[in-house]
């Protein structure tokens, strides 16, 4: 496939082998170790929701820059969307409808490669939030009403917005992949290593089937891989160093596991289990792709900075040079 990273290749690839083998994984571990009927409904609803789930993910990644950034766009908007009914934020028409606008136009900055916008979107949209809440007039809840706004424009408009500028690089689709599936790993191995070596809870009050063994070994697998991953990404840069790839893998774990604990803390507040049902046996697109909030705004920025993606001369796309 022209036009194609070989790493986003080898990782779609992966992927692939990966829900083609699992079923066979699950058939040997009801054998071998007689899970309970409870587990195995989950754990097979879990892996019928990542047949139709992996897909939509990976295909408009590898189809091209448009439609990698779009794809994060609807995932910004299905996620606020998510936190707007859990927290009762979409009663409140005008604020949920400013942050909507303002992850659509961060969307548009992000596909016309206007960085100098997407920065701006950030004190406009938040300047917008905390005048329309006055509209109201009524004082009380206030804060409130501003503060979920707020929070709702910055976490999933903003840190998730971070992700579609990857797709304007040239081994965007790699970077792309690279950090999804090391994500996604880093919550499994955290869980494996969790089970196999926990026994210390890591913040037993906000999610308590944590436990410190699993963020360290989450932190140490995560780190080989996604610095592995990165040194054929980044091949003939000066991220391809061995200092630079340790940090940007434990950048990744460490990120990953604080946008899940975050989430979790906001489950906890509102005294729910999930924030939505749309993937059965995951609760909802929030409730998967947490752990992915911060994640693109670390990885991004520490790319930028020392020197392995460029923000500082954008050549845009729609509105001219």
């Amino acid at each position: 496939m022209p036009g194609i990273h070989p790493v986003a290749l080898w990782i779609a690839a992966a992927i692939a082998v990966g829900l083609a083998v699992i079923p066979l994984m699950l058939l040997l571990l009801e054998k071998t170790f007689k899970l309970g009927d409870k587990l195995q409904v989950e754990l097979w609803m879990r892996y019928k929701s990542w047949l139709i789930l992996a897909p939509l993910l990976v295909v408009p990644l590898l189809a091209g820059r448009l439609w990698a950034i779009l794809s994060v766009g609807i995932l910004s908007l299905l996620c606020y969307r998510e936190f707007a009914r859990a927290t009762g934020l979409f009663r409140h028409r005008t604020i949920s409808a400013i942050v909507a606008l303002g992850i659509v136009l961060l969307t548009f900055a992000v596909a016309d490669n206007w960085y100098d916008f997407f920065v701006a979107l950030t004190s406009l949209c938040v300047s917008a939030l905390v005048i329309a809440a006055l509209l109201a007039d009524e004082p009380k809840g206030y804060i409130q009403r501003v503060g979920l706004g707020v929070f709702a424009f910055l976490v999933f408009g903003v840190c998730l917005g971070h992700f579609g500028y990857f797709a304007n690089e040239e081994r965007g689709q790699a970077f792309l992949l690279a950090i999804m599936f090391c994500v996604e790993l880093n919550d499994i191995f955290a869980f494996c290593t969790g089970k196999l070596f926990g026994r210390r809870k890591l913040a037993p009050k906000t999610s308590p089937n944590k436990t410190i063994a699993g963020a360290v070994g989450a932190l140490i697998l995560t780190t080989a891989l996604f610095a592995t991953l990165m040194h054929f990404i980044a091949a003939g840069t000066r991220i391809d160093r061995p200092i630079h790839l340790i940090t940007l893998g434990m950048l990744l774990s460490f990120t990953g596991q604080c946008g899940d604990l975050v989430m979790s803390s906001v489950k906890r507040d509102l005294g729910i289990k999930d924030l939505g049902t749309l993937l059965p046996g995951h609760g909802g697109l929030l409730d998967r792709f947490d752990s992915l909030i911060f994640v693109g705004p670390a990885v991004l920025h520490y790319l930028s900075y020392f020197g392995g993606i460029s923000l500082e001369t954008p050549t845009r796309i729609f509105t001219g040079p």
